[in-house]
């Protein structure tokens, strides 16, 4: 495998620093998506600001910053004042310093106190694949301090402040791999075969490391249809399996008939792992659709795990997706994708679905404190909690719509306030177009963009 440290503080590039503005979405046309007829919504957004390519989204320590994941690099987003989401900085072309580069695919960005932790590319694609650590204490220069390359593509990650935790796709078994940034060096690596080589028996497209979250020494690992699981990562060197949370049986997953589509459909696909903030509360998000004729698959939910005791995680409750008119891809999809947990909250984004907050203080019983949602004009990506209030990033991938890709500011519900809904009368009606009510419900949404 080849790889390049860069360690020496380097100088910006493509360090173009632009102006934000927001501007209304189009009015719906026949051919977007439709949110189904019954679906409450919530209060209204507070701000927003167009991005494109928006992806992943983190907060800063204080909840002032977000750092967004943009496909072509990052953006530093100011959010002291919700209702005026600005653009504060911008880099791309990352890694374009190296014979491969640039660094074709960001859709993954982690956050340590003033170092911001950028990897890619996500998919398969030309370029550079690595990582690149920014210091971020001037949040309108950000500094690069750090780069590595590697021989694989990086989906999703996470970070210490020192080591970085990535999602090793394209590579052999799929591992979790560690990196020094301090050293430029892998120093770990632990993959299913390492807790059972009959893991190998098992197809490579239903076992994927798609996401990890790691706290406390304990990484947490959602490995697709082999579910998720919990890992020592004290000595990075020396990682060792801790508990594996859920998932299905090897030897079911062994005799997969059509992994292609078994993959993307439920029961399955653990899509995102994270807890809250002392690690004895886990949240598994899904990811799914419905590719056959028979109805089997569809949307999936949250489900939340005690693991008080890391080692004996008991299921509590699961948070069902949305509803959709239409779970195939390309659809309205309302599947899971990615949360946050803390301060007995859940905030998570459902794609088309829109945006929620749960109040997880009986996390046995969640009870739904916020939604929103117009599948015409926003599919949601992920949900995060900054200071007063929390942010969602709306993307144009895999919604089948043609959404403005931006930022999001909400207002954080109070915990013991009953969930806001609206009429019937202001969501529309379900089918394969718009009808009459939910372009009024569309149009005032865009009314509102133009007012900001």
């Amino acid at each position: 495998m080849r790889r390049r440290t860069i360690l020496q503080s380097l100088g910006l590039v493509g360090a173009g620093l632009t102006a934000g503005t927001a501007k209304a979405h189009p009015l719906p046309t026949d051919d977007g998506p439709v949110t189904p007829a019954g679906t409450p919504t919530g209060g209204d957004p507070l701000g927003s600001l167009d991005l494109p390519g928006a992806r992943e989204l983190v907060t800063s320590p204080d909840g002032h910053t977000a750092y967004v994941a943009t496909g072509a690099g990052i953006a530093l987003v100011d959010i002291v004042s919700p209702a005026n989401p600005r653009l504060l900085a911008e880099r791309t072309d990352l890694l374009a310093d190296s014979a491969d580069g640039p660094m074709a695919y960001v859709q993954d960005v982690a956050v340590s106190d003033d170092r911001l932790l950028v990897v890619g590319p996500a998919h398969p694609a030309d370029g550079a694949h690595g990582l690149v650590v920014f210091d971020v204490s001037d949040r309108e220069n950000p500094d690069r301090v750090t780069a590595y390359e590697t021989a694989t593509r990086i989906h999703n990650c996470d970070f210490d402040g020192r080591y970085a935790y990535l999602a090793g796709v394209g590579r052999v078994d799929s591992p979790l791999v560690v990196v020094d940034t301090e050293t430029g060096t892998e120093v770990g690596t632990w993959a299913l075969p390492d807790a059972d080589e009959t893991w190998r028996e098992v197809p490579a497209s239903v076992r994927p490391l798609h996401d990890v979250t790691v706290q406390d020494d304990h990484a947490y690992l959602a490995y697709w249809d082999a579910g998720t699981w919990i890992v020592d990562v004290a000595d990075p060197a020396a990682i060792s399996l801790v508990a594996r949370v859920r998932g299905r049986d090897r030897a079911t997953l062994a005799a997969v008939d059509d992994p292609a589509t078994d993959r993307r459909e439920s029961p399955g696909n653990d899509h995102f792992v994270t807890v809250d903030g002392d690690a004895a509360l886990l949240g598994v998000g899904g990811e799914s659709w419905d590719l056959s004729d028979d109805g089997s698959g569809g949307p999936s939910g949250i489900e939340l795990f005690d693991i008080s005791d890391l080692t004996a995680p008991e299921s509590l409750a699961t948070i069902d997706p949305p509803d959709t008119s239409d779970p195939s891809v390309g659809g309205v999809l309302t599947t899971a994708h990615n949360f946050e947990l803390t301060d007995g909250r859940l905030y998570s984004a459902w794609y088309n679905g829109g945006v929620r907050v749960h109040d997880v203080r009986e996390p046995g019983d969640p009870r739904e404190i916020f939604r929103w949602r117009n599948s015409a004009t926003a599919s949601f990506w992920t949900a995060q909690r900054g200071a007063g209030c929390f942010l969602a990033t709306s993307t144009n991938q895999n919604t089948g719509s043609e959404v403005t890709p931006g930022v999001y500011a909400f207002p954080d519900p109070a915990i013991d306030a009953p969930v806001a809904t609206a009429t019937d009368d202001a969501l529309g009606a379900a089918g394969d177009g718009f009808g009459v009510v939910s372009a009024i419900a569309a149009a005032g949404l865009a009314a509102w963009r133009l007012r900001r």
